[in-house]
């Protein structure tokens, strides 16, 4: 009969093979997550890895490895642990100084792709830039929109230069610190686009998942979440022509208030898009006539 041992993954002296590897962290994380790791590690594609199970990790490989899969066993996420995530196509990297991009800010990027088509030029400022991805992508995506990213932290502004510099467009977007509009006093643009914080301050998803990991200024708006984007409305206006543009990422819950604040802010043609999972999240609309004060939800600069 065979042994306990003979079932095992065979190690090739004092190393490991790939086969191993995947197999002894079965029980630590998901497959793909495994995957995932273990391709960041060797600089392999995953491909690479199924098609060669007996190729060896060196002694820093199996260490890293081992670090990283301890590291997901806590809940760190994937995007933090290899540096990188994909959006739209393309790949960006991040940090913990920046929320990881979703598939659900796709929706607010390619509401802005419809609104301007290739060839036609346009200013867009984009809040809260982070990472950067929406900045970049529209730049990447549209090779005649002139782009502000703006963002109040200088660390995840750091980062969205570097997203810039790896998709070749950083000649085309200015990068500004500041929180909102603060630092575009009396600047027009065709356009505003933001993904802010909407996020309610005791919301129980803070404590579950990535977003115990995730940069909390980033994802927290005020005691019911809709802080940040009631001050975006209320001074978009003042940054916009007639029939001007503003797309904003919200919460799942968020639609209807977003719309009511934007109608009494001066937009018209507002509209809501679902996300693949059904839910309403962003909402854009036009911007119809001259600023006059409005009973804004919130203020600040």
């Amino acid at each position: 009969m065979k042994s306990e041992q003979d079932n095992q993954p065979q190690q090739q002296g004092n190393t490991l093979t790939v086969e191993a590897a995947l197999s002894q962290a079965h029980d630590r994380c998901e497959r793909v997550d495994q995957r995932m790791l273990l391709a960041f590690v060797m600089a392999r594609p995953i491909a690479w890895l199924l098609a060669h199970p007996e190729a060896v990790l060196n002694e820093q490989e199996n260490q890293l490895y081992s670090d990283l899969l301890g590291r997901r066993q806590n809940g760190e996420p994937i995007a933090y642990l290899i540096g990188e995530k994909e959006f739209h196509g393309l790949s960006f990297e991040v940090t913990s100084d920046v929320l990881i991009p979703r598939p659900e800010t796709e929706l607010l990027v390619d509401r802005l792709l419809e609104a301007f088509p290739d060839g036609v030029p346009a200013r867009v400022a984009d809040l809260g830039t982070g990472s950067g991805v929406i900045a970049v992508t529209l730049a990447s995506r549209r090779p005649l929109l002139s782009i502000v990213a703006v963002d109040r932290d200088e660390a995840a502004l750091a980062v969205a230069k570097r997203n810039a510099e790896r998709m070749g467009v950083i000649n085309r977007i200015e990068f500004r610190v500041g929180q909102w509009f603060s630092n575009l006093k009396g600047e027009q643009f065709d356009a505003v686009v933001s993904n802010p914080p909407y996020i309610a301050a005791l919301d129980k998803h803070l404590s579950e998942g990535d977003l115990r990991f995730e940069p909390k200024g980033a994802l927290v708006g005020g005691p019911d979440g809709l802080l940040d984007l009631a001050a975006i409305i209320d001074l978009t206006p003042s940054h916009l022509p007639l029939g001007g543009l503003l797309v904003l990422e919200h919460g799942y819950d968020q639609a209807g208030v977003v719309r009511r604040l934007m109608e009494m802010a001066g937009f018209v043609n507002i509209q809501s898009s679902m996300d693949i999972a059904g839910i309403e999240r962003v909402t854009a609309g036009h911007y119809r006539v001259d600023r006059t004060e409005s009973p804004g939800y919130a203020r600040q600069t």
